[in-house]
């Protein structure tokens, strides 16, 4: 293990985290809440990512709609939810909030839309 510096993605302040090897775990320094100090140990043991994209609508006024997971996934399962994205085609009318895939890439988590999109 090695000494590893973060910046923290938890609120808009950007805090610069440092976290020392202390046998099997870290100490952590320089967050100044407490979203600091959680992302930090979860980047350090199981970093997870929130996935936002675009999926193709078949019938609609617009040929994508814009999509997100409904939580993080693994940040190592991002290519398999990608390749699950860029496979979908949905087709329209679309609502913002509907779960287009329950369960992507075998994560647990929902892919929903952002955006609405009508039939033609």
């Amino acid at each position: 293990m090695e000494t590893r510096v973060l910046t923290c993605i938890g609120c808009p302040l950007g805090c610069t985290l440092t976290a020392v090897p202390n046998g099997e775990s870290y100490d952590i320094t320089g967050y100044t809440c407490k979203r600091g100090l959680e992302y930090a140990k979860k980047e350090l043991t199981c970093p997870e990512r929130t996935v936002t994209s675009t999926v193709r609508v078949s019938g609609g006024w617009a040929n994508v709609v814009s999509v997100r997971t409904a939580s993080d996934v693994p940040k190592d399962a991002i290519w398999r939810v990608m390749e699950a994205i860029n496979a979908l085609v949905v087709p329209a009318p679309v609502k913002i909030g509907d779960v287009l895939l329950a369960d992507i890439a075998g994560t647990g988590v929902a892919l929903t839309a952002t955006k609405a999109v009508a039939e033609k």
